[in-house]
């Protein structure tokens, strides 16, 4: 089968091009500069852009499926829209046109109709699951939790665990989350790209465990043989520091993610996934000493 992936030079790009070419598939990778995806394994790179409807088509010709994994963190709302909302149309319409098979989209855990208005990422990947399910293009739809990885989020966590003499955690520590490992959530798109039992159904990603942020940090910290105290900083607080580092290039925290982080748990509702892939996924104390050993 050939599958074009979009976002493969990403963080969790690479992983999919991995367990879809070990899977024995060809794939394209949407590659925005030239010589960006030559790191990736036994791949077809094609020059692109998901705001350049024209590459778009260029890109699905001779394509039995589509991996959209194209999606920015933060931005304006006429960027999240330019970027995530319009390059998903213009890609659906696209592979709608060749007759791509099957079209599998990333969208993210806590996207919903009730939170598609209360941050732009939100009411960015709400639209794009939309457009994926009322295109009647065969698709699946996975809403993963946080990725964790060499890399990504965990390294700077990571960091922060190693280098501050206290460890701040924002707000009270209850909310939960369920953290799955990178290579996992690729195994699940190398798996929906062909699964007939998936056809046209959303599924929520989730590893093994779910921890409040308190017992994250504490694990976090045991992994790396630390023990340091914790304190939490008032919401508000980062908020006032939000607004400064929100100029940064790449703000390590913004005032959308502390807005999503109030919003509540980060944990999957149900079993669909692993009922209908029956994938091995990764401890979250395994995924902490993984990644400590490489940082």
């Amino acid at each position: 089968m050939k599958v074009l992936v979009t976002g493969g030079t990403g963080f969790v790009g690479p992983h999919v091009v991995r367990a879809l070419v070990g899977a024995g598939h060809h794939v394209r990778v949407l590659e925005r500069r030239p010589g960006t995806a030559a790191s990736l394994p036994e791949h077809e790179a094609v020059q692109g852009d998901v705001t350049d409807a024209a590459s778009l088509r260029r890109a699905v010709e001779g394509v039995d499926a589509v991996v959209h994994l194209v999606a920015i963190l933060s931005g304006s709302r006429r960027e999240f829209q330019r970027v995530m909302e319009q390059g998903t149309r213009d890609l659906v319409t696209a592979a709608k046109e060749a007759r791509v098979g099957r079209f599998v989209l990333m969208s993210a855990l806590g996207t919903t109709e009730e939170t598609k208005d209360l941050v732009p990422y939100y009411g960015a990947k709400w639209s794009m699951e939309r457009t994926v399910k009322d295109a009647g293009i065969e698709h699946v739809i996975f809403r993963p939790s946080f990725v964790f990885g060499r890399g990504g989020a965990l390294q700077q966590f990571t960091r922060i665990a190693r280098l501050a003499p206290v460890t701040p955690i924002v707000g009270p520590g209850t909310q939960r989350i369920q953290p799955i490992w990178v290579e996992d959530v690729a195994s699940y798109f190398a798996a929906a790209v062909e699964r007939p039992e998936a056809a046209n159904r959303t599924f929520e990603l989730g590893g093994p465990d779910v921890v409040s942020w308190n017992e994250f940090w504490e694990r976090l910290k045991r992994s790396l043989g630390l023990q340091r105290p914790s304190v939490h900083v008032p919401v508000g607080l980062m908020r006032m520091q939000a607004v400064a580092l929100e100029r940064l290039p790449k703000p390590p925290v913004t005032r959308d993610q502390l807005t999503m982080l109030e919003a509540g748990d980060n944990v999957v509702s149900n079993t669909d996934a692993v009922d209908t892939f029956g994938l091995p996924l990764v401890p979250l104390d395994e995924q902490l000493r993984r990644a400590a050993s490489k940082d």
